[in-house]
């Protein structure tokens, strides 16, 4: 699977994620919905904070020019409100995941989502963007 079926099938295919997109930890865009947009400096923000939250707790993270407030942040998740909508990022070995949600939606199926392609890519051993060349180049490709 492509990784923007991932984005088309198991995040926004869902119902419960309004716009995704999936990065390389470098910052690569691997695939996005179409109206989904984050600045350079916005998506370094959030890399970052999986690490060290200090900045999105004080000054909040943003997607599609949308301020969100830092609910959660740890080494996996950043979680962000603004009134009833949000924002799920996953850090995974080599990527992360973003999704936003609408007001038609329950923060807890958003997240379900993003979490569960997140621990899913994990159990298949997913580690870098040559994943989906495994059986079709050498790893010296890579």
């Amino acid at each position: 699977m492509s990784w923007q079926a991932y984005v088309d099938n198991n995040l926004t295919g869902t119902g419960y994620i309004s716009q995704a997109a999936i990065y390389g930890k470098d910052g690569a865009l691997w695939a996005s919905s179409k109206d989904f947009k984050m600045s350079k400096e916005e998506f370094d923000t959030v890399s970052k904070a999986f690490d060290d939250p200090s900045k999105i707790r004080g000054s909040g993270l943003f997607a599609n020019d949308v301020k969100y407030f830092a609910l959660k942040c740890d080494d996996r998740s950043v979680y962000g409100k603004k009134e009833s909508t949000g924002i799920i990022c996953v850090r995974t070995k080599a990527s992360i995941l973003i999704g936003l949600y609408d007001e038609n939606t329950a923060p807890g199926q958003a997240t379900k989502v993003v979490e569960g392609l997140a621990d899913y890519l994990i159990s298949v051993g997913y580690v870098s963007r040559c994943f989906f060349l495994l059986f079709s180049l050498p790893p010296l490709f890579c």
